[in-house]
Protein backbone atom coordinates (compact mmCIF):
# COMPACT_ATOMS: atom_id res chain seq x y z
CA UNK A 1 0.00 0.00 0.00
CA UNK A 2 2.96 2.15 0.78
CA UNK A 3 4.56 1.91 -2.50
CA UNK A 4 1.35 2.40 -4.57
CA UNK A 5 0.04 5.51 -2.49
CA UNK A 6 3.74 6.65 -3.08
CA UNK A 7 3.09 6.16 -6.70
CA UNK A 8 0.09 8.02 -7.17
CA UNK A 9 1.18 10.89 -5.51
CA UNK A 10 4.14 11.35 -7.35
CA UNK A 11 2.38 11.40 -10.04
CA UNK A 12 -0.11 14.06 -9.58
CA UNK A 13 2.54 16.01 -8.63
CA UNK A 14 4.65 15.05 -11.59
CA UNK A 15 1.35 16.33 -13.44
CA UNK A 16 0.92 19.58 -10.95
CA UNK A 17 4.59 20.70 -11.86
CA UNK A 18 3.88 20.01 -15.82
CA UNK A 19 0.82 22.11 -15.44
CA UNK A 20 2.50 25.02 -13.54
CA UNK A 21 5.39 24.95 -16.09
CA UNK A 22 3.14 25.11 -19.06
CA UNK A 23 0.95 28.22 -17.52
CA UNK A 24 3.75 29.87 -17.08
CA UNK A 25 5.06 29.35 -20.25
CA UNK A 26 1.93 30.31 -21.92
CA UNK A 27 1.89 33.54 -20.29
CA UNK A 28 5.08 34.85 -19.53
CA UNK A 29 5.76 36.19 -22.96
CA UNK A 30 2.82 38.54 -22.56
CA UNK A 31 4.51 40.03 -18.88
CA UNK A 32 6.00 43.75 -19.22
CA UNK A 33 6.99 43.50 -15.40
CA UNK A 34 10.50 42.77 -14.99
CA UNK A 35 9.87 41.75 -11.18
CA UNK A 36 6.43 39.65 -12.21
CA UNK A 37 8.96 37.95 -15.42
CA UNK A 38 11.48 37.02 -12.72
CA UNK A 39 9.02 35.34 -9.99
CA UNK A 40 7.27 33.83 -12.62
CA UNK A 41 10.86 32.73 -14.24
CA UNK A 42 12.13 31.45 -10.66
CA UNK A 43 8.96 29.31 -9.71
CA UNK A 44 9.50 27.50 -13.52
CA UNK A 45 13.32 26.82 -12.42
CA UNK A 46 12.17 25.36 -8.73
CA UNK A 47 8.93 23.58 -10.91
CA UNK A 48 11.69 22.18 -13.39
CA UNK A 49 13.76 21.03 -10.35
CA UNK A 50 11.04 19.75 -8.54
CA UNK A 51 10.33 17.74 -11.84
CA UNK A 52 13.61 16.25 -12.01
CA UNK A 53 13.28 15.05 -8.53
CA UNK A 54 9.75 13.36 -9.54
CA UNK A 55 10.80 11.62 -12.43
CA UNK A 56 14.20 10.25 -10.34
CA UNK A 57 11.56 8.81 -7.77
CA UNK A 58 9.32 7.31 -10.36
CA UNK A 59 12.28 6.02 -12.24
CA UNK A 60 13.37 4.01 -9.14
CA UNK A 61 9.44 2.66 -9.10
CA UNK A 62 9.59 2.29 -12.90
CA UNK A 63 6.63 4.16 -13.34
CA UNK A 64 6.27 7.00 -16.33
CA UNK A 65 4.34 9.66 -14.40
CA UNK A 66 1.35 11.60 -15.52
CA UNK A 67 0.61 13.93 -18.09
CA UNK A 68 -1.87 16.84 -17.17
CA UNK A 69 -5.27 16.20 -17.53
CA UNK A 70 -6.13 17.34 -21.36
CA UNK A 71 -9.25 18.25 -20.92
CA UNK A 72 -7.98 20.46 -17.52
CA UNK A 73 -4.94 21.39 -19.96
CA UNK A 74 -7.38 22.72 -23.01
CA UNK A 75 -9.39 24.79 -20.92
CA UNK A 76 -6.66 26.34 -18.98
CA UNK A 77 -5.29 27.20 -22.61
CA UNK A 78 -8.81 28.56 -23.88
CA UNK A 79 -8.75 31.04 -20.56
CA UNK A 80 -5.78 31.96 -20.48
CA UNK A 81 -5.95 33.15 -24.31
CA UNK A 82 -9.77 34.59 -24.26
CA UNK A 83 -8.12 36.64 -21.36
CA UNK A 84 -5.43 37.54 -22.85
CA UNK A 85 -7.00 38.66 -25.90
CA UNK A 86 -9.32 40.91 -24.38
CA UNK A 87 -6.98 42.67 -22.22
CA UNK A 88 -2.80 41.69 -22.15
CA UNK A 89 -1.41 42.76 -18.94
CA UNK A 90 0.35 41.95 -16.39
CA UNK A 91 -2.75 42.19 -13.77
CA UNK A 92 -4.47 39.33 -15.98
CA UNK A 93 -1.52 37.45 -16.17
CA UNK A 94 -1.29 37.60 -12.56
CA UNK A 95 -4.60 36.65 -12.36
CA UNK A 96 -4.51 33.74 -14.72
CA UNK A 97 -1.50 32.50 -12.51
CA UNK A 98 -2.83 33.13 -9.35
CA UNK A 99 -6.26 30.98 -10.19
CA UNK A 100 -4.01 28.37 -11.26
CA UNK A 101 -1.68 27.87 -8.14
CA UNK A 102 -4.71 28.26 -6.34
CA UNK A 103 -6.20 25.40 -8.20
CA UNK A 104 -3.19 23.32 -8.07
CA UNK A 105 -2.78 24.24 -3.70
CA UNK A 106 -6.38 22.23 -4.08
CA UNK A 107 -5.87 19.35 -5.96
CA UNK A 108 -2.59 18.52 -4.49
CA UNK A 109 -4.26 18.73 -1.11
CA UNK A 110 -6.76 16.43 -1.64
CA UNK A 111 -4.28 14.01 -3.47
CA UNK A 112 -2.05 14.26 -0.04
CA UNK A 113 -5.35 13.14 1.87
CA UNK A 114 -6.74 10.44 -0.37
CA UNK A 115 -2.88 8.97 -0.60
CA UNK A 116 -2.02 8.80 3.59
CA UNK A 117 0.00 5.19 2.87
CA UNK A 118 2.68 7.67 0.79
CA UNK A 119 5.66 7.68 1.62
CA UNK A 120 7.61 10.59 3.38
CA UNK A 121 9.76 11.57 0.40
CA UNK A 122 6.86 11.82 -1.67
CA UNK A 123 4.55 13.49 0.81
CA UNK A 124 7.55 16.07 1.29
CA UNK A 125 7.59 16.45 -2.51
CA UNK A 126 4.24 17.20 -2.00
CA UNK A 127 3.69 19.54 0.09
CA UNK A 128 6.79 21.19 -1.79
CA UNK A 129 4.83 22.30 -4.73
CA UNK A 130 2.21 23.25 -3.19
CA UNK A 131 4.41 25.81 -0.88
CA UNK A 132 6.06 26.85 -3.78
CA UNK A 133 2.30 27.24 -5.75
CA UNK A 134 1.06 29.20 -2.28
CA UNK A 135 4.31 31.26 -2.22
CA UNK A 136 3.85 32.67 -5.91
CA UNK A 137 0.31 33.37 -5.46
CA UNK A 138 1.26 35.75 -2.79
CA UNK A 139 4.42 37.19 -4.42
CA UNK A 140 2.29 38.05 -7.52
CA UNK A 141 -0.42 39.60 -5.89
CA UNK A 142 0.69 43.30 -6.27
CA UNK A 143 0.26 42.72 -9.85
CA UNK A 144 -3.56 42.05 -9.62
Amino acid sequence: MIEQDSVRLLRESDAGVKMGVEAIEETIPYVRSDSLRRYLSDCKTEHDKLGNEIEGLLDRYHDDGKEPNPIAKGMSWMKANMKLAMKESDETVADLITDGCNMGVKSLNKYLNKYKAADEVSKDIAKRLINLEEQLAIDIRRFL
